[in-house]
């Protein structure tokens, strides 16, 4: 069975970002029928990310490089994704994702932001060797109570292209 694994790096535990992402990989789940993993927050392992060896954060190195599909969230911080995401990325090793479909996933607060998605953590998760087929989601935190829809809405475009790369 396919598998989704969602990596989360908001260092606030329980956030926003982790309920578009959840709702993404729901979705994906839905179209695909993927089991989905439980959600790394990275908000836990956040004092020891860059300890290494850590045998907690290589086993979700390992989830995440063993993943068919992985959702890659983050806030948009500075017009990027946060410094704990990168860090946790930065312990993958290039070419760790070969095989891996990737969906990035920015929260954004404003509309200056949209293209962060495509311009920061698409090129990182394409460097790692994800294949990365569909446009990533900026998504609005402030409508988060909307995302059921607004996730739908950005899937709608994607879901051939999707269905043939995670078919049940």
């Amino acid at each position: 069975m396919t598998s989704i694994a969602v990596l989360v790096g908001n260092p606030h535990p329980s956030s926003r970002t982790t309920s578009v992402a959840e709702e993404v990989a729901a979705q994906l789940a839905d179209l695909t029928g993927a089991e989905v993993l439980p959600t790394i927050e990275l908000a836990a392992y956040a004092d020891r990310v860059f300890v290494v060896p850590d045998p907690e954060i290589d086993a979700l190195v390992e989830e995440v490089s063993t993943a068919d599909v992985v959702v890659v969230a983050s806030p948009t911080y500075k017009a990027a994704y946060t410094g704990l995401l990168k860090a946790f990325l930065d312990r993958v090793d290039t070419g760790g994702l070969d095989g891996v479909v990737a969906v990035p996933v920015l929260t954004i607060g404003s509309p200056a932001h949209t293209l962060a998605v495509e311009h920061t953590l698409r090129p990182l998760l394409v460097e790692l060797g994800a294949t990365v087929p569909v446009r990533g989601l900026a998504f609005p935190a402030a409508e988060v109570d909307d995302r059921t829809r607004l996730v739908s809405a950005w899937l709608a475009p994607h879901r051939r292209a999707l269905e043939s790369l995670l078919a049940r």
